[in-house]
């Protein structure tokens, strides 16, 4: 007879134990990050039953199958409760697709390399922002607090690193359907970001010389149709993350960029979108304008880490299905991440704001989101803004970085709301109708073409 050193419910009976007593390292079998500074692997940080969704569901799910309506039941505890529903209830098919265990492929190269060079140095000051433990000074590269003892020190990691790049310019398209499937509003827009602290790439180390109160520029701009052509919006984020971004935006209507009200983040940008500039990388607001934050669970969850960057396809364009009109969801592949963080928070900066709280997925091996619900006041479900995160490699076709490994970022968005069934579905395009061309880390003078005021003014005229 075998005797299971590890039964079936092991992991489960670790986490709520490990989540009861606020003990907050990564790992069931070891502790998770020393085990990816000597190895690059994760397997030996957990039983069988979290490496694969086949041992976890006991063969009622496998990787290579498809979750559908007829079998979603057997993974429901591993699906948030918005893309459980959209399975069930609205057609989505989401392939399994094996677990990611060299965590090489879960992070830009150079920035896995800066997080554990820098391992253990961050720190939260008096005021909660992030410092380098010992010396106060702001931070220095790579992900603060890769064991977060805290909801707050957890999404600090997506404030400061949500995109895990110095900085980056995608090429976007998207699409804005009805409840019933119809395509109401289609746009390609241009978006830019760019970090001032903990550059990793840059020549003048991790600090933006000259910008010593920020944290980061961030712009958006329209590029067609040509009813919203040329508007566009910048956003400039202070590092005291106390303090509002300062938010304009140019309406080439009236021919002026304007200053617009910071605090009003949870509105379209134009008409017909879901996605608010509080939903970017489920952390668009700066983190003390939340308040409450805390780690409500920790659990296996399913979440797309790989397998979608569809750079076989004309201008990477992945394809549809489901929905109303078989139109309404980007084909996904998922897989069993091992060990997530559930964090809540509340909006306590924004007393008028019509959310009540966000739930946030983190996976621990790249600490980034893979599902992210709000709220309404009365606590019910409203929104969700689900990334998709892959390597930009496919068979023989990849995009390589400047020393020759695969890029790594988000590829596709589904920001859905839940009340009233509206979806908009993005994809990081190999480039727009004017010739614009996704990019990390490589345009030198991205500060001055994209993110200032002149700039954006440039950019709708």
């Amino acid at each position: 007879m075998h005797i299971r050193k590890y039964d079936f419910d092991y992991s489960r009976r670790f986490f709520l134990e490990k989540t009861a007593r606020g003990a907050m390292g990564a790992g069931v079998l070891t502790s998770l990050w020393p085990l990816i500074g000597n190895t690059g692997e994760i397997g030996k940080a957990y039983p069988e039953e979290l490496q694969s969704l086949e041992a976890y569901t006991k063969g009622k799910v496998k990787e290579g199958d498809v979750i559908t309506a007829d079998n979603a039941e057997h993974v429901k505890d591993l699906l948030d409760p918005v893309a459980y529903h959209q399975v069930v209830q609205m057609g989505r098919r989401i392939r399994v697709v094996p677990q990611t265990k060299d965590v090489t492929k879960l992070h830009p190269r150079s920035f896995l390399e800066a997080t554990l060079k820098n391992q253990g140095k961050g720190a939260l000051d008096a005021n909660g922002n992030v410092v380098v433990k010992g010396t106060g000074e702001r931070w220095i590269g790579g992900l603060p607090f890769v064991d977060p003892q805290s909801g707050l020190e957890a999404l600090a990691n997506l404030t400061l690193t949500g995109s895990h790049h110095d900085l980056f310019i995608y090429a976007v398209r998207d699409w804005d359907l009805s409840a019933q499937g119809d395509v109401e509003y289609a746009y390609e827009l241009g978006v830019c970001e760019k970090i001032t602290v903990g550059q990793i790439s840059s020549p003048d180390g991790p600090y933006m010389p000259g910008h010593e109160d920020k944290l980061k520029y961030s712009s958006v701009w329209f590029v067609s149709p040509n009813d919203v052509k040329g508007t566009s919006f910048l956003n400039t984020w202070k590092y005291d993350q106390r303090q509002f971004p300062d938010l304009f935006g140019y309406l080439p209507a009236f021919k002026r960029v304007r200053r617009f009200p910071s605090n009003q983040r949870f509105e379209p940008l134009v008409p017909g979108i879901t996605v608010f500039l509080s939903d970017f990388w489920a952390a668009g607001d700066p983190m003390l304008t939340w308040g409450n934050h805390k780690i409500v669970g920790r659990q296996p969850m399913l979440g797309t880490q790989s397998d979608a960057w569809w750079g076989d396809k004309p201008n990477w364009e992945p394809p549809i299905h489901g929905g109303p009109k078989g139109n309404t969801f980007w084909d996904t592949s998922m897989e069993l991440c091992p060990e997530v963080l559930v964090i809540e928070a509340e909006p306590t900066g924004f007393p008028r704001a019509p959310v009540g709280k966000k739930r946030v997925w983190l996976d621990v091996r790249n600490m980034t989101y893979i599902a992210y619900n709000t709220f309404d006041r009365k606590d019910e479900l409203w929104k969700s803004f689900e990334a998709g995160w892959s390597q930009q490699s496919k068979g023989d076709k990849a995009q390589l970085d400047s020393e020759g490994h695969p890029e790594w970022g988000p590829m596709h968005v589904h920001s859905f709301d839940v009340q009233s069934g509206r979806m908009s579905r993005l994809y990081l395009a190999e480039q727009l109708s004017n010739g614009l061309k996704g990019e990390y880390d490589r345009e030198p003078d991205a500060y001055n073409k994209y993110l200032t005021t002149q700039a954006i003014r440039r950019l709708g005229t």
